[in-house]
């Protein structure tokens, strides 16, 4: 999913000796089919900053969101798991499946979390899981779980707008970041995290890139349906990029790269902070028609001069 992505890995220790170790709450590849959208926020202001000190967050948010980077891959059933070992506490499995801001979205105050799963793991620890499919929590109260174990599917219940699973840690009723358990403001990961193996968090990325024979609806982006595989050699050739974590500066660049070599590249500044966002540019075809044949296009997101990922994408002409 992010070939060239600028990638942050530690080797942490754990906060303490007594503190659980957590692996991650969903059956996915954060390197390629996967990502993390949001952090803990730790301004307890009105303002917003997450534990590398960027604004992958929003204010009061008190969790990290595990995101897919579609509707159709949420539709296909990917695994919600136990980040570590405990017992059920409690459950939610009845609310639909509708993404917030559709119609037909249901009131859902005091029950944002959607159908989920909350565990205990001793010592005032509790991890809680959001946003799961409806009809798919497969534990109950009372059930002694393994890290790993499958308790459900990720769905698009509670106050929700893109398929995720929220993970929420808490000691005592206290919200802690698994990758700042100690609130240390250090601009980046924690010496002391509370993984087991601290995931890649890059501070943006491309969630997605496809070629359509013009700009597509940003729902059909967000569904996954916006790609083709084939154009027609007298249509138009369109290059889309779908983005998490921009902000205000930041550059996508566009390039394809026909049969007989470049035919277009274009650079787009993205002018505001945003959580998600889909460009697209591209060229109408020469009266002679495009080349047949294979295409490659590549989509590049950069930060100050720097890479922060790159995605390649093929097509062919007829």
């Amino acid at each position: 999913m992010r070939a060239g992505a600028l990638i942050l890995i530690t080797l942490a220790a754990p906060a303490a000796a007594r503190d659980p170790l957590f692996g991650l709450p969903i059956d996915c590849d954060l390197s390629d089919t996967c990502y993390i959208q949001q952090f803990v926020d730790h301004d307890p202001s009105a303002g917003v900053t997450d534990f590398a000190c960027g604004s992958l967050t929003y204010d009061g948010h008190k969790g990290t969101d595990f995101a897919l980077p579609s509707l159709a891959m949420q539709a296909q059933g990917v695994n919600v798991i136990a980040a570590a070992p405990g017992t059920v506490r409690g459950i939610r499995n009845d609310m639909v499946d509708i993404l917030q801001g559709h119609a037909g979205a249901p009131d859902v105050s005091s029950k944002e979390c959607g159908n989920g799963v909350v565990i205990d793991h001793g010592n005032g620890w509790e991890t809680q899981y959001c946003h799961m499919a409806q009809g798919s929590v497969i534990v109950r109260s009372g059930d002694q779980v393994a890290m790993g174990q499958v308790l459900g599917q990720v769905g698009l219940s509670g106050q929700t707008q893109f398929p995720h699973v929220h993970l929420s840690v808490r000691h005592n009723g206290e919200v802690v970041d698994p990758f700042d358990p100690n609130d240390e403001a250090t601009c980046g990961p924690s010496d002391t995290t509370l993984w087991i193996d601290e995931p890649p968090t890059p501070a943006g990325g491309l969630i997605s890139t496809g070629f359509a024979p013009n700009v597509p609806d940003y729902a059909d982006i967000k569904a996954g349906t916006a790609g083709v595989v084939e154009l027609d050699k007298y249509g138009n050739i369109v290059l889309w990029g779908f983005s998490f974590g921009v902000q205000s500066g930041d550059e996508m660049t566009f390039e394809i790269i026909g049969p007989s070599g470049p035919i277009f590249e274009h650079v787009e500044a993205l002018t505001r902070d945003q959580a998600m966002v889909f460009r697209a540019s591209g060229k109408r075809a020469p009266a002679s028609g495009w080349d047949t044949g294979d295409y490659a296009g590549m989509v590049t997101l950069q930060r100050d001069g720097t890479e922060l990922d790159r995605q390649v994408i093929n097509v062919t002409v007829r």
